[in-house]
């Protein structure tokens, strides 16, 4: 039983993978770049898509305010990488939105797979106990090439989402599966559980983005998503800052990896 909880993660990735194979190219609609949203206000065009976005700059400023100088920050290099690409998505889709191509969406999910990639490797090193360097650098590169094959493997739009979504997908699933086997704290298996519930509602909110709009008037559904993904992300920041800030947070998370049920937890 020990042995299959220890695999367990694992085979979960190892099945999404198999599925994403099995079902075969997923290909971008082609009105992805038809929004709700035509506000002109400020002469900045899709104002209310374009202006949400300044939150996840706030929330990266905050994040790297209470981090830095930490031992969470000096420990966890996926962490790092999350506060960064978070910084950098609101630079990437506010630009995006302002003028909507393929060419200018690139620069919108590069950031999103690095964060994604930055909390999936942050998450492996806490509930482990391990250096997280490696990982981070394995899963950035992932990242970065899960946009890549999307832009580069078909012309003009219809390239293969697969490997970016499986990247989104990831955290979904194996975060709150690594903590629950690793035993992690009860306040961080809560705020980011609440926050991957909060990004779940931003996927489903893009995907209604018109039918929103039609009933909220004032609120698309793309905008909407913007400030519900800016709430998951908040949450998540908040829960690092007060582990940098409270030592006994840090040294509970690193007990509870060994304490893990994995003999590659006890270890370290």
């Amino acid at each position: 039983m020990r042995a299959f909880r220890c695999h367990l993660p694992a085979a979960v990735a190892a099945a999404m993978a198999l599925a994403a194979l099995w079902h075969g190219p997923i290909v971008q609609p082609a009105d992805y770049h038809d929004f709700a949203d035509r506000t002109l206000r400020l002469g900045i065009p899709h104002f209310a898509d374009v202006a949400s976005n300044l939150g996840f700059a706030l929330i990266a400023l905050w994040g790297w305010r209470g981090l830095a100088g930490s031992a969470l920050w000096a420990e966890r290099a996926g962490y790092r990488l999350f506060v960064v690409a978070l910084f950098l998505t609101a630079f990437g889709s506010a630009w995006y939105h302002w003028a909507p191509t393929d060419a200018r969406l690139v620069w919108d999910r590069l950031p999103i797979a690095l964060a994604c990639a930055g909390l999936l490797a942050g998450v492996w090193g806490d509930t482990r106990g391990r250096d997280d360097k490696w990982p981070t650098l394995g899963l950035a590169g992932c990242g970065a090439a899960s946009v890549a094959w999307w832009y580069f493997s078909g012309p003009a739009g219809t390239g293969d989402l697969r490997p970016y979504l499986l990247l989104q997908a990831a955290p979904l699933v194996l975060i709150p599966l690594w903590q629950w086997l690793h035993d992690s704290p009860r306040a961080d298996r809560s705020a980011f559980g609440m926050a991957l519930l909060l990004y779940v509602a931003a996927k489903l909110a893009e995907l209604h983005d018109h039918q929103l709009g039609a009933v909220l008037h004032l609120l698309t559904g793309h905008t909407a998503k913007h400030l519900l993904a800016t709430a998951a992300a908040a949450l998540i920041v908040n829960r690092l800052v007060q582990r940098a800030a409270d030592p006994r947070a840090g040294a509970e998370g690193r007990e509870a990896a060994r304490r893990g049920g994995c003999p590659a937890a006890a270890n370290h």
